[in-house]
């Protein structure tokens, strides 16, 4: 089964604030024991959204339009991402809750998603 655990922005991740070299040190040797047991596919951080650009949809059969970051609401923007691959949901709940908080700063969150 595959599962994307989603790490959600914050206010320091959109400002392009890196994290504690503490915390670099925690989420490489998480990011190892992942690796080490078979389960990681893919690991990768994102740009903060003023990089990014948003293509919506607004009305059916008209031109999409395109809007270039930042994006204010950072509670729905993705700072980054892991993608693994286990044998179960609860597996893959249990390799979540291993992982260290993202941000370093009390703010991380982590969406757990099953990809079809």
């Amino acid at each position: 089964m595959l599962f994307m655990l989603i790490v959600k922005a914050s206010k320091n991740s959109e400002a392009g604030n890196l994290p504690s070299p503490a915390l670099m040190d925690a989420m490489s040797k998480y990011n190892e024991e992942l690796a080490a047991a078979g389960v990681r596919v893919l690991a990768k951080g994102l740009h903060p959204s003023s990089n990014g650009i948003r293509i919506s949809f607004p009305n059916p059969g008209e031109e999409p339009v395109v809007t270039e970051g930042p994006f204010t609401e950072s509670n729905d923007l993705v700072a980054g991402f892991i993608l693994i691959e286990v044998k179960s949901r609860e597996e893959a709940i249990a390799w979540a809750m291993r992982m260290p908080d993202p941000q370093g700063y009390g703010e991380g969150r982590i969406e757990l998603r099953q990809v079809f």
